[in-house]
């Protein structure tokens, strides 16, 4: 038997400048990321500043569900 994975879950970041109509986009669309988190250490949702391909800069990300 395998231990269970724990309070470790499958998380979705998706790009805030999504609504926001900027000029120098390179393409139109929504880019997401995925990662993992600590439910117990972080029960919010969190933001990350990451790198958005649509709009080719740092954006930040937030969590959804």
């Amino acid at each position: 038997m395998s231990k269970s994975k724990g309070a470790r879950i499958v998380i979705t970041l998706e790009c805030c400048c999504r609504n926001l109509n900027n000029i120098n986009k390179r393409k139109s669309g929504i880019f997401r990321y995925t990662s993992t988190k600590n439910r117990k250490n972080t029960p919010n949702r969190i933001e990350l500043m990451k790198f958005c391909p649509n709009c080719n800069k740092h954006q930040k990300f937030k969590e959804i569900k």
